[in-house]
C-alpha cells in the first residue's frame, strides 16, 4: 500500500471531530510533500531542527505541531511557525511560550491551582496530551488513554469550564 493509499484508508476510519497529526519526524520532505498533495496539512515533529529545515522547504499553510521536548532556548526559534506545543513540562518552559516531557495528573493540578496560566497573553492552555506505555497490552493502553480522558474532564469542570479554547485531547 502507497503513502497516500494508507493516508486515505486512516482518513475514512476518523470521526470528523477527529484531527489526524501525521508524525513526520525522520521522514524525508519528498515524503511529507507527497502527503500534502492528498490532502494532509498537520504534520507533527519532535526535534527543533528537523522542524525548522522542513518549514523552510514545504507549504507555509502546513500546520506543524511541536511533539517533543522542548527546550526553552528553543522556543523563539519556533513560535513563529509551530501552531501547537504538545508538551510543556515547566512553568518556565510555559512562560516562555508566552514571550510524546509533560507534567503528571498532580503537578498539572498544583500549576493550575496557582492560577498563574490566567496571567499568559499569548500562549494558552488547550488541552491535555499523553502517550501511552509502549506495550502490545491493548488494555493497559485503554486505560492509561481512559485515565487521560477522565483527567481532561476533571481540567474542563474544574479549570476550563469558560473557555471554548480548552478542547483538545492528544493521544499517542
Amino acid at each position: 500500500m502507497n503513502i497516500s493509499d494508507n493516508l486515505h484508508k486512516i482518513k475514512e476510519t476518523l470521526p470528523e471531530t477527529v484531527k489526524l497529526v501525521a508524525v513526520s519526524k525522520f521522514h524525508p520532505v519528498e515524503a511529507i510533500q507527497k502527503l500534502y498533495d492528498n490532502g494532509q496539512r498537520v504534520f507533527g515533529e519532535s526535534r527543533m531542527q528537523e522542524v525548522d529545515l522542513k518549514h523552510s522547504k514545504l507549504p507555509q499553510d502546513i500546520e506543524w505541531h511541536f511533539i517533543g521536548h522542548l527546550q526553552t532556548n528553543k522556543v523563539k526559534a519556533i513560535v513563529p511557525y509551530v501552531h501547537t506545543i504538545h508538551s510543556v513540562d515547566s512553568w518556565k518552559l510555559l512562560q516562555e511560550i508566552d514571550t510524546k516531557y509533560g507534567l503528571s495528573f498532580d503537578t498539572c493540578r498544583q500549576m493550575l491551582d496557582e492560577g498563574l496560566w490566567k496571567q499568559l497573553k499569548y500562549a494558552y492552555i488547550g488541552g491535555v496530551m499523553g502517550m501511552a506505555t509502549f506495550t502490545d497490552n491493548v488494555d493497559l493502553i485503554r486505560t492509561e488513554f481512559r485515565s487521560l480522558k477522565l483527567f481532561y474532564d476533571e481540567l474542563k469542570a474544574d479549570y476550563f469550564h469558560d473557555f471554548d479554547s480548552f478542547s483538545e485531547i492528544s493521544m499517542g
